[in-house]
C-alpha cells in the first residue's frame, strides 16, 4: 500500500484526528471514500471506452505464453544438469583427475 505500513498509518491517523477534531473526521471519511469510488468508476469507465480492458487480457495472455514457454525450456536444462550432478558426486581437486583416472583404470583391471 504505497510503502505505508501499520505504524505509518496509525501516526496519519493520529495527526488528522489532532488537526480536523473528532467532529469532522468521520465527514471527511466518508467525503473521501466517496471521492475514492467516483475515481474508481470514472476510471473503469474511462478504461471500458477506450478498449483497454481487451488489451489488457491479451497481454496477459501472451504473458502467460511466454512464461508457459520459458518453463517448458527450463525443464530439460535443469535435468540435464540434475544428471550431471549425479554422475559428478564426487569433487575432484584440481590436478588430481589424472590419479583418480589412473586408480580407477587400475581398479577395472585388478576386477577383471
Amino acid at each position: 500500500m504505497f510503502g505505508i505500513g501499520m505504524p505509518e498509518l496509525i501516526l496519519i491517523l493520529v495527526v488528522a484526528l489532532i488537526v480536523i477534531g473528532p467532529k469532522k473526521l468521520p465527514d471527511l471519511g466518508k467525503s473521501l471514500g466517496r471521492a475514492i469510488g467516483e475515481f474508481r468508476k470514472a476510471t473503469t469507465e474511462l478504461k471500458e471506452s477506450m478498449g483497454i480492458d481487451t488489451v489488457d487480457t491479451e497481454l496477459r495472455e501472451v504473458r502467460k505464453a511466454f512464461s508457459d514457454m520459458n518453463n517448458d525450456m527450463k525443464k530439460p536444462i535443469e535435468m540435464k544438469s540434475e544428471s550431471e550432478n549425479k554422475t559428478s558426486a564426487v569433487s575432484v581437486p584440481p590436478g588430481e583427475e589424472k590419479n583418480l583416472l589412473k586408480a580407477e583404470k587400475s581398479e577395472g583391471i585388478a576386477e577383471k
